[in-house]
Parts: C-alpha cells; structure tokens; sequence
C-alpha cells in the first residue's frame, strides 16, 4: 500500500535554492569540504532528514547521515544519496539535487515497511575542490582511506589533518566511517547526466551501466628562466611552449580513442612578461569506460610528453594525484532503476536509455563495499560544473517516482 507522495519536484528544488545560500563567496557558489559551509550544509540537510523520520549523525569523515530502521531493528540499509560539496563557481544541482531527492523518497517511504533499512547520505566530499583528492566522503566509508592523505594541504597550506581538527573530527578516527559489506544492501544514487545525451534523445531519465575509472596527474615541465630579450632561440629551454605543445598531444591523443582528457590548469613561472617560462605546472584528467583504455592512453600520453620534453630539453615531473577504478553498475540495481523509469509512464514504447557515465561519482567510491546503481535525470545542454547548470521541474518530478519506484523494486527482489 503507497503512502501520499508529501514532498513535490518544487520542494526539492526550493531545498537546492537554500543550499545555495551556503557559500564561502556571496557572488558564486562555493562550498568546500571541512569548512563552516560544510557544516552549515550539514545542519540544513540534517533537517530536513529528521523531518523525514530518520534519525541522524554526522559520521567520522564529515558525512551527514540519516537512517530509518527496517521491519526489524539492525538490519542492512539500503543507502540513497550523494554529495552536498561543490566546485568553485559551481551550479545548484551537481550532488545536491540527489542529496535532496534521496531525502524527499525517504519521506514519501515514511510509511512503507521495507525488508531492511533505509538510510540517506550527504557526502562532505567529492568533488576534491579543496584538497586536489576527490572522493574523499565516500571512499572513508567504502574503508579504502589512506591515512596518507592526512598530508594534503590546501591552497593556504591547510593540511586535511588539520582540517579535521578544526571541523571537530579526530582524524585518527575516519576509519569509524567504513561500512562492512554485510551492513548494507546497496547504493543508489540519483544524478544529473552532466551530459547532453539525454536532452539529444528527448528524454528525462536514464540509468547508469558503469561509471568511468578516472586518473588524475600533475605535470611539471621544467626549463631554464632567461631573458626574453637576450636569449637566442637555439639556447632557449622554454618550459610553457614544451607543455603547450603537451596539451596538444594529450587532445590528439584522446580524440582518436574513445577516452577523455582534460587539460583543466596551466600556471607557468614566473610569469613576467620579458622573461622566458623556467617552469610550467600543468592538470591532466584522464577517463575512460575501462581500466585497461585509460591506463593504455596514459602510457601513450606520457611516452609522447616526454619525448616533447627531451626534443626541447626540458624536465618532466609526474604526479598522480587520484585514481578510481571504473566501477560497473549491478545488473540487479540497474533493473531495479529501469523498473523505476519505466514506472513514469512517460516512455511510450521507448525503451529505458543506457548511459555509461563520463563523471566520476560517489557511487564509483562505493562499488567498493556494495553493489551500486544510479538515476540520471537530464540537465538543460548538458552542462554542469557551471553556474548555467539547471534542471526542469518535470524531470525532478519524473525523478523522484522513478527513484522512490526503484527502491520499491529492490524491496521486492532483496532476499537477506
């Protein structure tokens, strides 16, 4: 028997426009892990879960939580949810929405006797804005922390052990956060695509078959700074024109394959106008729908780099600063996703779409733990990472009975 559905599209979007206002900058939205946004969001979110019926704690790592139990009390949770962190300059949807929507199906299940638990989670940190390490909510609770990690320092040299301290954590506990696999019956998480191929095929939602594995680097291209005046061309040792004919390569390279790269930052040293670059310090984001395709294309691309380099007598330093293992969505938990979409009727005769996913999300983090499934609901041109980000209220609409839908079906089909 349903319960009234008691929180609407609207609702849910109202709930991202108060998330907005939790910005350390008052023109652009901007909330990073460990800090007194973080917090704030925290709080707010932890609200609305109470409202909810569930009970709530914020975990080890900075994750905010809320749990209902199921028809008997301890039994594994199916968890829902995503992250309330941002980029700088970010949109109102990327995490946020599906931190919401997870809350709103809660609320709707209120009074749904389910045969486990139902918890929702809003992770403090993935997209690794303020510590250049991404995944760092989830993968506390997937129990792959490296306490290594407690060095990384932010851009005013904050160290993430540090931050820790200050946000009220003891960071020689984040280990509390892991979950065993036995406490938990899976992850779901719902999500704009962050992409235009729904919008291109004209439909709402979609669900996830894998999610990218993903690597990160830094490269230094390092030469010599001399006058820009008084040097010949045949005793310059230019690092900038070196990394710039790198990035070049890394775009050729990744657009005969089916990967992805991106390079995101170029700062060059030091930086006057007369004087030749001495070094240049550059971002790669490597991805692809396999392992095996982006760590190929990584040895590709670094073979070509440092060829560039030795041509132009340049130093080339290497870095890897994340990776994530692609991650395939459960076969069970995609059904249970498609059973939801279609439960829209808003198909016809059109078969639910599958995506595979070109963003990392926490999901990837989780697959490490349990099995994992996403909802992707379309977002206007495709674009995300920007405050042109946006949803239609339709979607969001269509969203939540597809997502409150496909935890229906994962209660039908779990067997403990």
């Amino acid at each position: 028997m349903t319960t009234p559905l008691t929180t609407t599209a609207a609702e849910v979007l109202a709930r991202c426009a108060e998330l907005d206002r939790l910005s350390a900058d008052p023109h652009h939205l901007a909330r990073l892990h460990l800090t007194p946004e973080h917090a704030a969001a925290n709080r707010l979110a932890a609200g609305w879960m109470q409202q909810a019926g569930l009970r709530t704690w914020t975990d080890a790592a900075g994750n905010q939580w809320g749990r209902r139990e199921g028809t008997t009390p301890g039994q594994p949770a199916l968890v829902l949810g995503s992250h309330l962190d941002t980029v700088p300059d970010a949109g109102s949807f990327d995490g946020m929405l599906g931190v919401v929507m997870a809350v709103a199906v809660a609320e709707r299940l209120r009074g749904t006797e389910l045969p486990f638990a139902l918890e929702v989670v809003g992770f403090g940190d993935e997209e690794g804005a303020r510590f250049g390490k991404a995944l760092l909510g989830s993968q506390a609770v997937a129990g792959t922390w490296d306490t290594s990690w407690e060095d990384l320092r932010d851009a005013d040299g904050v160290t993430l052990r540090q931050a820790f301290a200050d946000f009220g954590l003891d960071p020689a506990r984040v280990g509390d956060a892991a979950r065993r696999p036995d406490e938990l019956v899976g992850y779901l998480e719902a999500h704009i695509e962050q992409g235009p191929l729904l919008e291109a095929a004209d439909r709402s939602l979609g669900y996830v078959t894998a999610i990218a594995g993903a690597r990160r680097f830094r490269l230094t291209v390092t030469g010599e700074a001399r006058h820009a005046g008084g040097t010949p061309w045949e005793r310059r040792r230019d690092a900038l024109v070196g990394a710039s004919e790198a990035v070049v390569a890394i775009e050729r390279l990744a657009r005969a394959s089916d990967t992805i790269a991106t390079v995101g930052r170029l700062e060059v040293r030091p930086g006057a106008v007369n004087v030749i670059p001495g070094r240049a310090d550059l971002t790669l984001d490597l991805r692809a729908a396999t392992d095996e395709a982006r760590d190929g294309m990584w040895a590709a691309m670094h073979a070509e780099i440092t060829a560039i380099c030795d041509r132009r007598g340049l130093g080339l330093e290497v870095v890897e600063n994340h990776r994530a293992p692609a991650a395939a969505c459960a076969g069970w938990l995609q059904q249970a996703v498609v059973d939801g979409i279609r439960a829209t009727d808003d198909l016809g005769a059109a078969e639910p779409m599958g995506l595979w996913s070109r963003a990392g999300h926490d999901a990837m983090a989780l697959a490490a733990v349990t099995d994992v499934g996403m909802l992707f609901l379309r977002c206007a041109d495709g674009i995300s990472h920007s405050p042109d980000e946006d949803v239609r209220e339709v979607d969001v609409a269509r969203g939540l009975d597809a997502f409150e839908a496909a935890v229906r079906a994962v209660a039908a089909r779990w067997q403990p």
